[in-house]
């Protein structure tokens, strides 16, 4: 006959006077980890009490019930109620809802304990991104929901933003097909087939790591820290409708612009509208651009401005601000560390005093009607206005009349002399740089291109002019050099001594070349002997005469640095204008030892490999050699898979730290950087998976701006 099944029999509930329960010895819980007993207790007073105590009767020795109820499980909420009741808060005979189980039963106390404790599954952190969402949907604000569980008011933010992800990704977190700090990364973009599309993309990859994600995401934005959203403005830009991708869980220096159309058109309206406002000054023209190339001011002549005196009430203002600057570095002077307020006081004086310090310039209105200004947007992303540039076409001629010199406008048919008149300057706003067309790429490793050799070489010349002109006794060598070579190995003499320095200008460069270290570092040392040179001759020579003799090396090295030329260009064979291959060769040893006596390294002087300034300009076996000499044939494995854009930019990654530099900015003996990573043997790596073998060669690009090698500098 069948065996009828046991059934079972649950414990009895029932509300019990606090001040009956007492907390057992055998209950489990000793080590504090969680929530806090004070943030339960309000969690209690707020909502009640979620879930009962599980209690047992205490007998006496003569195993009676004396009345008391010990608590094995829920040791946590009698002490938060316990907490509420010395606060007054709570009735010491406030009914408890409790379970209350046998005192015979065969279950131990400790076993209880262990099970309410170990048995409860921690909530899926997607269910409380999903509550909080339902909470804000429901009306209670983002305040009111941390206030309610005890958190700031930005992790509520965050795991809001989290809800944002497209919910097929959201799906496979909640089935653990990916990591909390993956689904961060992705929160970084609003758009859902964009973040499907980059995780299908990245699904079978083994490199998925969330700083990927998040690049990917936003490829195609532009940094709030790029000089262009930076000149415009953050809130100007979201005023016009721009997005901006914000990371709750990182640090994003501002976030990405995701709109770079409507940035570039911002920019340009603002350039435009400050390029009017010059013009109507009467200047004969203004010439705009995100970027003015580094010496784009060789052939024009400058005209001089005259200072506007400050006046009395400016003066006034100015020795107030002095007073109170020195009061407060005096009362400071021996404070190991400034007050926040001090310190803020004095940047927003010396910023003051500077400004008055800075006079505006007057010009001459007959040399403003034919001169012209710069406009451009510095590093920082302020604002960069060059006044007072006079073309060499615009230059007045100069009429004799009656022993009178003039600057008359003649008109070569009549004689008659022109009446200037009034006309509106030219404004040129600077367009985007042009695309070049995509290029296709074999297995092999190509020449440079000749345009990106020259671009490198312009920098190591500006490098190597700075170097020289800090090194005087370098610069007397090479000066006495040249003199030298002059004297006794006639080297086809013009005159009975002719040594001059002509001054080398660059045909191509990038455009990141007028913000270099090395340029910025040259024109603060020309402005600032600038101000001090005599213009006349006799008082130039009168001034050298009366120098001493560490100025005039000083001066001596400044002239010299700027007739340095170690810039790449094609040998010319046939004609005698260019530079011969013999020419070319001599030209590039001198510059290495120029380099070697100066001490000067390229990766001191601020150069380092960008997509910009070189990795996305070269081909793809270009690009993995250079991983693999600078970070290791590890790393280079780890992006052979990609297409070039993606390659490009994790190359620039791992090339960051490394010193690595491209053949052109070497020195002729050197094969690879001193600090580079040794690359592994091929006999030692690791087998990668098969999605590695895999090549992306559909959107490569390679922009050669020439189609003929530069075979000096890349010959294999």
């Amino acid at each position: 006959m069948a065996t009828a099944v046991q059934k079972i029999t649950l414990s009895s509930s029932r509300d019990i006077p606090f001040n009956k329960l007492v907390l057992s010895q055998s209950n489990v819980r000793r080590v504090k980890a969680g929530v806090s007993i004070d943030e339960l207790a309000e969690s209690i007073a707020r909502r009640g009490l979620i879930q009962s105590l599980h209690v047992r009767p205490v007998l006496d020795g003569d195993g009676q019930e004396t009345g008391m109820f010990e608590v094995p499980a829920g040791g946590r909420r009698y002490r938060a109620l316990e907490m509420l009741a010395k606060q007054k808060r709570l009735n010491k005979t406030t009914p408890v809802p409790c379970v209350v189980s046998a005192a015979n039963a065969g279950i131990l106390v400790d076993e209880v304990s262990l099970a309410e404790n170990i048995e409860r599954a921690p909530l899926h952190p997607l269910d409380q991104f999903r509550a909080f969402q339902a909470m804000r949907d429901k009306g209670m604000t983002e305040e009111a929901i941390a206030a309610a569980f005890f958190v700031g008011v930005n992790v509520v933010k965050q795991r809001l933003r989290l809800m944002s992800v497209s919910p097929t990704l959201l799906d496979v977190y909640a089935e653990d097909g990916m990591t909390l700090e993956q689904l961060m990364a992705f929160s970084v973009s609003h758009d859902h087939a964009r973040q499907e599309q980059v995780w299908e993309t990245l699904r079978n990859s083994w490199q998925k790591e969330p700083f990927q994600i998040r690049r990917m995401l936003t490829e195609t934005t532009v940094r709030a820290s790029d000089k262009r959203a930076v000149f415009v403005g953050i809130g100007a830009y979201e005023a016009a409708g721009g997005t901006v991708l914000r990371d709750l869980f990182e640090s994003d220096d501002g976030g990405w612009l995701q709109d770079v159309g409507l940035l570039d058109r911002l920019v340009s309206e603002k350039l435009t509208a400050i390029a009017d406002e010059i013009a109507s000054h009467g200047w004969q023209w203004v010439e705009a651009a995100v970027s003015i190339p580094y010496g784009v001011t060789h052939g024009l002549r400058e005209i001089e401005g005259v200072p506007i005196d400050i006046t009395a009430e400016e003066q006034a203002t100015r020795d107030a601000l002095q007073d109170e600057l020195d009061r407060l570095v005096a009362e400071y002077e021996d404070a190991d560390e400034l007050p926040d307020e001090v310190d803020a006081r004095l940047g927003e004086i010396e910023a003051a005093i500077e400004a008055l310090d800075n006079r505006p310039v007057r010009y001459d209105p007959d040399e403003v009607a034919i001169a012209g200004v710069f406009v451009s947007i510095d590093a920082d992303g302020s604002l960069s206005i060059d006044r007072g540039y006079v073309r060499p076409e615009d230059e007045r001629p100069v009429e004799i009349v009656d022993g009178d010199t003039r600057d008359e406008e003649v008109d070569p048919d009549t004689g008659e002399i022109r009446t200037p008149t009034m006309q509106r300057a030219v404004i040129t706003i600077g367009g985007q740089p042009v695309q070049t067309e995509d290029e296709d790429e074999d297995d092999g490793i190509k020449p440079l291109p000749e345009r990106l050799v020259i671009e490198l070489t312009a920098h190591r010349t500006l490098a190597l002019r700075n170097a020289l002109a800090e090194n005087p006794h370098v610069a007397m060598t090479m000066l006495l050099h040249r003199l030298l070579s002059d004297t006794f190995v006639h080297t086809n003499p013009t005159g009975c001594l002719e040594a001059n320095v002509r001054h080398i200008f660059f045909s191509a460069q990038s455009e990141e070349l007028k913000d270099s270290p090395s340029a910025q570092a040259v024109n603060d040392r020309h402005e600032r002997w600038g101000d001090h040179v005599p213009a006349d001759d006799q008082a130039l020579w009168d001034w050298l005469t009366n120098l001493d003799d560490g100025t005039r090396m000083e001066l001596l090295a400044l002239c010299v640095s700027y007739g340095v030329n170690a810039l790449f260009e094609r040998p010319n064979p046939y004609s005698g204008s260019g530079v011969s291959q013999h020419g070319l060769d001599v030209r590039m040893a001198q510059a290495d030892r120029l380099a070697r006596a100066t001490g000067m390294n390229m990766v001191a002087a601020g150069w380092k490999p960008t997509v910009g300034n070189y990795l996305g300009r070269v081909t793809k076996p270009r690009i993995l050699e250079a991983v693999r000499e600078g970070a290791g044939e590890r790393a280079a494995q780890l992006i052979d898979h990609m297409k070039k854009g993606d390659m490009a930019k994790e190359a620039e990654r791992l090339l960051a730290d490394t010193g690595w530099l491209p053949e052109p900015l070497r020195m002729s003996d050197d094969t690879a950087p001193a600090d580079a990573q040794p690359a592994v043997p091929e006999s030692g790596d690791e087998e990668l998976p098969a999605f590695l073998a895999d090549e992306g060669e559909d959107d490569d690009l390679a922009e050669a701006e020439d189609d003929e090698p530069a075979a000096i500098i890349a010959a294999e």
